[in-house]
């Protein structure tokens, strides 16, 4: 006898289907080409750093299984504390706090400092972890359009109320930028705390766009992701030591959640140390960056410097059907969907790495660009 179920989880899921939007987990195949990964540097599979990691658990004498708690309880450790301490000298911050994602460190940093009275202005194409972290706070959150600092400005100028203003330094689906030193200035002039999530700039553009614009004493709050470029997980907030302070006190995602386990420290540890010794690693990735943008002029793309690019393709049917094609010559993407992002903007997602040669952008390109031949004659066989 089956155990009952609410009607609506099958509804719900036949609903996904019929729409084209059913999700299923899936692994990439050993001999498909990644063009879809956040492991921009392949340091999620350099072998220098698992060894680097293993030595550094072995000078501390750590467990390497779990951490047996929260932070708060028994969860903490020198070697925590020490990592902290070295992610704030990197990061050029007064302290940092580690979190187990970058969805927890969002979460817990947007539910807890903004206040009742406080007013939270956020990028329209903000991650859904920084949308649900203003929705758990008691703030009033307002949207402002993607990267539009007159709009933004207007909304500063409405509220007298504590501000925050919220935003990517690279946008994870578009791979855009966003202008950071007139954003700044902005919540300068207007008395609002800056907060940057540098998730997909970490270990693309050195320690992040924020660093690289020499910013990071005028920003409140930086969120920095070690689940991309960096190649393994986990995350980290750097601010004030006031901000620590007050986040180990009321950010529930770090007090209700076990902390990470020494060899994921050590490997967080380990691939620092390894891009601060290998600079060629992001020399290479913009290499490859600059060779894709200049050979691929003739897609409809959305063209950035980062190592995010949006190929454009209006709906759902389509957008999976080039996903398939690409798959059928061992390019690894994935379609991004309606709702995932707005109707009329599906795209696949390619994600450049340093490990991806010229011979298979070339080949990504023009499979591409058979898919496009293909598909319009078939829409024009059909009117």
């Amino acid at each position: 006898m089956k155990p009952r179920e609410p009607k609506h989880l099958v509804q719900l899921v036949d609903k996904r289907k019929n729409e084209g939007n059913y999700r299923q987990l899936s692994e990439m195949p050993a001999h498909m080409v990644d063009f879809s990964s956040n492991d921009f540097l392949g340091l999620a599979r350099e072998t220098e750093i698992e060894d680097a990691a293993h030595t550094l658990l072995s000078q501390y004498k750590l467990c390497s299984n779990g951490a047996t708690g929260s932070r708060l309880i028994s969860g903490n450790s020198k070697f925590y504390i020490d990592t902290e301490a070295y992610l704030s000298q990197i990061h050029q911050s007064a302290a940092t706090l580690i979190f187990s994602s970058g969805y927890m460190a969002n979460n817990g940093l947007l539910s807890s400092v903004p206040q009742s009275d406080d007013l939270i202005l956020f990028d329209e194409l903000c991650h859904v972890s920084i949308r649900e972290g203003i929705r758990l706070s008691r703030a009033t959150g307002i949207p402002f359009a993607h990267n539009d600092l007159n709009q933004l400005e207007a909304l500063l100028k409405k509220s007298t109320a504590e501000k925050y203003v919220v935003t990517e330094s690279i946008f994870s689906m578009d791979g855009d930028l966003t202008p950071l030193m007139e954003m700044t200035e902005l919540c300068e002039k207007h008395n609002a705390y800056l907060i940057v999530d540098e998730a997909h700039a970490t270990g693309v553009f050195g320690w992040g766009r924020v660093q690289e614009l020499k910013l990071s004493q005028r920003i409140f709050a930086r969120i920095i992701t070690f689940g991309k470029a960096i190649g393994t997980s986990g995350a980290c907030i750097a601010g004030s030591q006031q901000l620590i302070e007050y986040l180990i006190n009321f950010a529930r995602p770090l007090i209700y959640t076990t902390a990470l386990p020494s060899y994921v420290l050590a490997r967080i540890r380990a691939a620092y140390a390894f891009i601060e010794t290998h600079p060629e690693r992001i020399q290479d990735l913009h290499g490859r960056i600059a060779y894709f943008n200049q050979h691929a002029q003739s897609l409809p793309l959305i063209r950035n410097e980062s190592a995010i690019h949006a190929l454009l393709c209006k709906g759902n049917e389509a957008v999976v059907d080039l996903s398939k094609h690409l798959n059928q010559h061992f390019f690894f993407v994935k379609p991004i969907r309606y709702p995932t992002v707005p109707k009329n903007t599906e795209r696949i997602r390619i994600c450049l790495h340093t490990f991806n040669s010229t011979h298979e952008i070339d080949a990504l390109i023009q499979s591409i660009r058979t898919w496009q031949e293909k598909y319009l004659l078939q829409a024009s066989e059909q009117m």
